[in-house]
């Protein structure tokens, strides 16, 4: 139950490089130093968890690195994997104010990513813990899901000194850190690691458990001083067309999976070409892992312009200069198996409404991710698009004492945001409790957690 995770070597994750390595300690010092500190930070109004930016990277100059560290789990005790996954170019990084000065931005995420590895090494160095614990309060939370969002409450939380638990249906933790993230940015192991440093802090996660018939959310809610639902999405959606359930038509998020944890699979030597369905950052992120892994030839096809995809530009143009091609407005109509036993995938021009056959020996699916929320809690609310209805502030749901965060309730955004709404979570309970948070920070600007 309270084991370390960890995964087998042999993963063709383990092939692809780190595309933005550790920095050395003079690397880190000459970066932070170019830091300006500023008074009135834009990059901390562009991170959904608030970290004070500045502060931290003003520690890393002075050699303050357990400081620096703290000053990041405070506001984002998935500092370290956020440091590595975060499109930072969106977000701290692409606010920070030397683009306006047609300067290069401080490299925010790999300065995140030195201070939390030199803090967390130095802590297995000494055995002298980042954070005390503090004294139990005698409350009861649970925690469905054991990704970003409910790892972030439960771990803020441990620390405040409530007993948590969370019940994760896969036999490994972590979910997309884990399952889904492209291994260039960060891989499996990593992730598990991290899971196995928040334990260290009074996590209890139970693996291979699902909610449903033998435990409830009903039986949960009653045992528990507070329930957070944080299970993310579900499996891969079909666009619902002929042939799509031929062999060798994949969905995105399973076959990245397969990359990052299955040490038995193998791309065939005879994958020659693989089409891509989609326009989002995953399917952006499934064409690149097999870009790197050597397939020659691999499309992405999207329904729409390159204008509005709602992949990021920055990482379309690295799949670019790694080979990948994006054809626009191609709606795809039906799948047929050719007469060689590869696949024909036709498409119809948005405007044109010309046919296209794209040959290929995968076809892969990149269009998003059920959401399944209301199928396990009866009452829940939920909007048009089948996420989780919840209170801006607290997190709270129209369930009482059922609090919701990640996924199931923004449809797939980073793993920023579901860090920051199981932090604010977190210190709604905590406060609605009559307690004073000691290792949790309110993020900047948030109103009363009344």
């Amino acid at each position: 139950m309270n084991r370390d995770y960890s995964l087998n070597d042999n993963r063709l994750e383990t092939r692809l490089e780190d595309a933005k390595p550790l920095y050395s300690e003079s690397e880190a010092k000459i970066e932070a130093n170019r830091c300006l500190y500023c008074f009135d930070a834009p990059c901390i109004k562009a991170c959904p968890t608030g970290i004070d930016i500045p502060a931290f990277i003003r520690k890393i100059a002075s050699g303050n690195i357990r400081g620096s560290a703290k000053t990041i789990f405070r506001s984002n005790i998935l500092g370290a994997s956020t440091a590595r996954v975060c499109p930072v170019e969106e977000l701290c990084s692409g606010a920070c104010v030397y683009n306006d000065l047609d300067h290069k931005p401080i490299q925010i995420g790999r300065l995140q990513r030195f201070a939390v590895h030199q803090a967390l090494a130095l802590e297995r160095e000494h055995g002298r813990p980042l954070f005390t614990v503090a004294p139990p309060v005698h409350k009861k939370v649970a925690l469905i899901g054991a990704g970003p969002a409910s790892l972030s409450c439960g771990a803020y939380l441990a620390l405040e000194g409530v007993a948590t638990i969370l019940y994760e249906k896969s036999d490994l933790p972590g979910g997309l850190n884990v399952t889904g993230i492209a291994p260039y940015k960060f891989m499996a192991e990593d992730a598990l690691n991290e899971v196995n440093w928040l334990k260290k802090y009074g996590l209890d996660i139970r693996t291979g458990v699902e909610i449903g018939d033998e435990l409830t959310v009903s039986d949960l809610l009653k045992e528990n001083d507070a329930v957070f639902l944080g299970i993310g999405l579900g499996q891969d959606t079909f666009p619902g067309i002929p042939g799509e359930d031929l062999e060798h038509v994949f969905g995105a998020t399973a076959l990245i999976r397969r990359i990052k944890e299955d040490p038995g699979f193998e791309l065939p030597d005879d994958l020659h070409k693989v089409v891509i369905v989609g326009g989002g950052n995953t399917a952006i992120d499934i064409a690149r892992e097999l870009a790197l892994l050597g397939v020659p030839e691999v499309d992405i096809v999207y329904r729409r312009t390159e204008a509005v995809m709602p992949g990021y530009r920055h990482e379309l143009n690295h799949a670019r200069e790694e080979g990948v091609r994006l054809l626009e407005k191609q709606t795809p109509v039906r799948i047929e198996k050719a007469a060689d036993g590869t696949l024909d995938l036709f498409t119809e021009h948005t405007d044109t409404k010309e046919s296209t056959v794209h040959h290929a020996d995968w076809i892969v699916m990149a269009i998003g991710q059920k959401k399944f929320a209301a199928d396990i809690v009866p009452g829940l609310d939920v909007d048009e698009k089948g996420r989780v209805v919840v209170d801006e502030t607290t997190r709270r749901t129209s369930v009482p004492n059922l609090y919701a965060g990640g996924d199931c309730i923004n449809g797939g955004k980073e793993v920023v945001n579901a860090v920051a709404d199981g932090r604010e979570a977190a210190y709604a309970m905590i406060k609605s409790w009559g307690l004073q948070p000691v290792n949790t920070a309110e993020k900047p600007g948030s109103n009363s957690h009344g």
